[in-house]
């Protein structure tokens, strides 16, 4: 899922520093991108940075990214609530917009820069063994890092939350509020009943592709499976990607819902704001308001109704427990005073996959760095918002496949695939490597030998692991990063079920429709794996396990559950157990793990949680 970096490693190298002798073409293409991108498409000038603030508001949200960009709009509509967005980055930039640049914004300023903790299961062809986790620091969240896939989910996921005692978030709740934020532009679901028009999320598909993607649903028919909509009545099937992009720009939470409500006088954004710690009435247990940090100074304040924490299912877990909410052990360990002892930075899941697998082609119709020309490339885009710099972070095709060990109705999918017309082998190294953190002598030995060689990949993803991870406080220090423990392949189950969908990928790759391209399997076996027979059951568990990736999904750490739940974090209205005025609204509270891309599902989260608040402060304007 690093692909981005390929498609725009020569036509934006100079404007990023990575070749000197692109220089020429900084100012060019900053200034085109700057007027194409906010001038001519977007008329919403970029969110106001308040300063100074007010001393008290009526809601603060905690976190402007995937959920709480969406919260603060919807909040702000009540005109006489005042509303303070509280975010720990800068705003978006020209670079951020495009959709293909994905992977050159990790492990930059807008992103934290996590990594997991080394298990001796997974992640072992990384430096140090650990993976990195990508977490977006910039108004918008992930949504502004991540590859812009639109995957809602399965329908039997929501049925499921709703059985485990969270009434009120069943599928056609959640499709309610999918459908109310979505702008849906691909023409041929115009009349779907699953999709809607005139919301604040544009969704479409890139206007550029590839002939392997085509080739990859046609693979999809020849083995079984149907060309469908995956966000329709039925998610088992391939598909051409859908994404959250806007005239071939990325489309993100804060360019969707905050640009356009930017002018509203009762919402105020904080920009470079770190919140520090949630204020608590030690005698009420209630929410106070908020402790942060900006340009250098602490700061403090008031929430004269409630606090929204929307910073993730990293970040609320690290704010909470720093807050005094969370296992009392732990907290005890960090010299933290206990208001509510909590299983916080539990439950904590995320979509592990399989990287690496390549696939050569004989053909150039995949994307490799090289072949691609800089300045014509960049005004194409510039111009027309075409080309190949439109690609969803160079992600073209997913699918969503049953192994064996999936559920019998064949509607409850357990595997994902992501499709791409290119591998880690396709920038020679220059960008994908270094964000995935793979070892030289695992690059050395299986991919440079490859290097800008046409190759496409598929990414087999586990939608639903078993293994459940933890986020746990390093020190009382709200500055320095969580101890982040994926747990990965902790349950057997997972590394199964994954290793059957790499045997379905394989299956996959060798359709008859990708004999035309002499497509064909890359087989130098990985370092560590090289005692066990090519493309053998024990090979790929190998393969797995060393080169494991994050598909940059991490949820479930402030569960929602009913009151008898003793795992639950928050009740089915989002309200912490035991705090007044405090709520979580964002990934953290999903109980298990949407069966897909979580982006959309957490977007649908911060709608009905808006909606929940609505509804407890009887505005009248709550409408379902």
């Amino acid at each position: 899922m690093v692909l981005s970096t390929i498609v725009v490693a020569s036509a934006l190298k100079g404007a990023i520093g990575l070749v000197g002798t692109g220089l020429w073409l900084v100012p060019l293409l900053i200034a085109g991108l700057s007027y194409y991108h906010y001038d001519q498409l977007d008329p919403e000038s970029r969110p106001i940075d308040r300063y100074p603030l007010d001393a008290e508001y009526d809601f603060v949200v905690v976190g402007g990214g995937s959920a709480g960009a969406v919260v603060a709009s919807r909040l702000s509509e009540i005109p006489h609530w005042k509303v303070l967005l509280l975010e720990a980055g800068p705003d978006e930039n020209e670079i951020t917009d495009v959709p293909s640049l994905a992977a050159y914004l990790q492990l930059t300023k807008l992103d934290w820069k996590y990594k997991t903790e080394p298990n001796g299961r997974s992640c072992l062809a990384m430096k140090g063994g650990r993976c990195n986790w990508p977490r977006g620091k910039v108004l918008g969240g992930s949504s502004v890092l991540n590859y812009m896939l639109y995957v809602r989910g399965n329908r039997h996921d929501y049925e499921h939350w709703e059985a485990l005692g969270n009434p009120g978030w069943g599928y056609d709740q959640a499709l309610y509020y999918f459908k109310k934020s979505e702008d849906n532009r691909n023409p041929y679901l115009k009349n779907s009943p699953y999709h809607a028009t005139g919301g604040y999320l544009t969704v479409q598909e890139s206007p550029w592709r590839t002939p392997l993607v085509v080739a990859f649903v046609q693979a999809g028919k020849e083995i079984g499976y149907e060309n469908r909509d995956i966000n329709g009545e039925y998610q088992t099937g391939f598909m051409i990607a859908q994404g959250t992009i806007r005239r071939g720009t990325r489309c993100s939470t804060a360019k969707a819902f905050l640009r356009p409500v930017r002018l509203r006088k009762n919402l105020h954004t904080a920009l470079n704001a770190h919140v520090t710690k949630i204020m608590i009435n030690p005698v009420t247990m209630r929410a106070m308001g908020v402790e942060f940090v900006r340009g250098g100074r602490r700061q403090y304040i008031r929430a004269r109704k409630e606090v929204i924490l929307s910073a993730g299912a990293i970040n609320s877990a690290q704010i909470l427990m720093l807050s005094g909410i969370g296992p009392r052990e732990h907290l005890e360990e960090m010299g933290i005073p206990v208001f509510r002892d909590l299983k916080v930075g539990d439950n904590m899941q995320d979509h592990v996959g399989m990287g690496g697998l390549t696939f050569l082609v004989d053909k150039p119709v995949a994307i490799v760095q090289d072949r691609f020309q800089a300045a014509p490339m960049t005004m194409h885009y510039v111009a027309n918002g075409r080309g190949p710099m439109t690609t969803l972070g160079g992600v073209e095709g997913y699918a969503f496949v049953n192994t064996k060990y999936a559920n019998a109705s064949g509607t409850y999918p357990d595997i994902q695939f992501h499709m791409a017309p290119a591998s880690i082998n396709s920038d020679a190294g220059v960008q994908i490597k270094k964000v995935l953190g793979i070892t030289d002598e695992v690059y050395d030995k299986v991919y440079r030998p490859i290097a800008n060689h046409d190759a496409w990949t598929i990414m087999p993803l586990l939608l639903r692991p078993r293994s459940r991870g933890t986020v746990r406080l390093r020190s009382s220090n709200p500055f320095q990063g969580p101890k982040i423990d994926a747990n990965y392949f902790d349950d057997p189950h997972d590394i199964a079920t994954l290793v059957e969908g790499a045997k379905i990928a394989m299956h996959i790759s060798e359709a008859n429709v990708f004999k035309q391209f002499g497509s064909r399997v890359h087989q130098i076996k990985l370092p560590g794996c090289e005692h066990l027979q090519f493309a053998s059951d024990e090979y790929w568990e190998c393969h797995i396990r060393h080169i494991t990736m994050t598909i940059y999904h991490p949820v479930g750490t402030a569960k929602m559950g009913p009151a008898w739940d003793p795992e639950a974090v928050v009740d089915p209205t989002l309200k912490v157990y035991g705090v007044d005025g405090l709520r979580v609204i964002d990934a953290s509270i999903m109980p298990t793990i949407s069966s897909g891309n979580t982006n959309a599902p957490v977007i649908m989260i911060a709608e009905k949680g808006s909606d929940l608040i609505k509804l407890d402060w009887n505005t009248g304007e709550f409408i379902r």
